[in-house]
């Protein structure tokens, strides 16, 4: 990881980053607002409900928490880990309160405010993030301990599974749930505690699969895409058709037809068959290649710090934005079964906008340490 963009110096390290982050927003808004045309065809008056939480909550005030966030010394979020994570839980179980919590396809995702509805579990996402790069930061020897190391981790990890799956929001928990595994990893942690916690998630998969027919559902319908064409196979169909119709150009902004009345979600989950419709194969290349450069720009960060708890939060905050982003590519793609993880920049999503570009200001204030390994170069 030290060699990543080795020949960069810390200064067009992080204004490489800042382009990246902000080129990601504004390619994320103008593929949203094509997206979106199907909606104004239904009805203008959500397309405007729609387009203000998107634009105004996600992507302005997004912007500014990036910009105002990166100016503020990371260390601080370690000095209150504990209490970001305490209240990030507690709205959490908000879900699940009458008049507060919002139910929709069977799931308690959202709160409502209003008008206007956000996920908790953005919130709860990065707090775990932050409150493990704490625990792990404290000292490399305790997270070889089983007793020091691996129980505490469990703990955490154990409070953010039972929120997330009583939701239920199993694509998210496992998403989570990797990046605390690869700060874990990053952090130290020994061999045998790795192959151990392996063999946990994977039975941790397998008990999902078993009590979630819905998730068995997901997976026979990636080995079988075309027997259930019209019910469960019917997203991942109507996608492949959007993305074969783009062909090496795309149709051109604003020209997708599978976006009116045949894509699910076309603004959420199927964004990436939008998208990939509109500006064909060489926009979808483009599209992965600004999060594998974000991915190494932001690890380039990471490499350039000798602070644990600043590396450990740039790599957890990576896993959650590049696992998620990739899952719903690769699901649009039909490589692995249908997630319902939203492309992050560019799906619909106010909350998660807003989070994500927040996150990434973490990222950036890692940056600005002064003190660090390639200020020294």
């Amino acid at each position: 990881m030290p060699y990543i963009f080795n020949g960069m110096n810390k200064h067009s390290s992080k204004s490489a980053y800042t382009f990246i982050v902000v080129a990601l927003s504004i390619v994320g808004i103008l593929i949203f607002s094509s997206a979106a045309l199907g909606v104004i065809a239904k009805s203008e008056a959500k397309f405007i409900t729609v387009a203000i939480n998107q634009i105004v909550l996600g992507f302005a005030m997004g912007m500014i928490a990036f910009f105002t966030i990166s100016y503020i010394p990371y260390k601080f979020w370690r000095k209150i880990s504990l209490f970001i994570f305490i209240f990030a839980c507690i709205l959490a179980t908000l879900v699940f309160v009458p008049g507060i919590g919002i139910k929709a396809n069977g799931a308690a995702r959202w709160i409502g405010v209003g008008n206007y509805s956000f996920q908790p579990s953005e919130f709860l996402k990065i707090s775990y993030v932050i409150f493990l790069a704490a625990i792990f930061s404290r000292s490399k020897e305790k997270i070889k301990s089983f007793k020091k190391g691996v129980l505490p981790y469990l703990g955490v990890t154990a409070i953010v599974a039972a929120l997330l799956m009583l939701e239920p929001d199993n694509d998210t928990f496992f998403i989570t749930a990797s990046a605390g595994f690869a700060m874990f990893i990053v952090a130290g942690a020994k061999f045998k505690h790795i192959l151990l916690l392996s063999l946990v998630a994977v039975l941790a998969l397998g008990g999902v699969l078993l009590v979630r027919p819905y998730a068995r559902e997901r997976v026979m319908t990636f080995f079988h895409p075309s027997a259930n064409s019209l019910t469960s196979g019917y997203q991942i169909q109507q996608s492949l058709i959007a993305i074969g119709n783009g062909g090496i150009f795309g149709k051109g902004f604003g020209q997708s037809a599978q976006k009116f009345g045949f894509l699910p979600e076309p603004m959420g989950d199927s964004i990436f068959a939008v998208a990939s419709e509109e500006f064909g194969f060489l926009g979808s290349v483009t599209i992965i290649l600004l999060f594998v450069a974000f991915a190494l720009s932001a690890l380039k960060i990471a490499a350039g710090t000798d602070d644990s708890f600043g590396r450990l939060l740039v790599v957890g905050i990576v896993i959650l934005v590049v696992s998620g982003s990739f899952s719903n590519i690769a699901s649009m793609l039909g490589i692995i079964p249908l997630s319902g993880t939203p492309l992050l920049f560019i799906s619909q999503g106010g909350t998660a906008l807003l989070t994500g570009l927040a996150e990434a200001g973490i990222i950036l204030s890692v940056s600005r340490k002064k003190h660090s390994k390639l200020s020294r170069k």
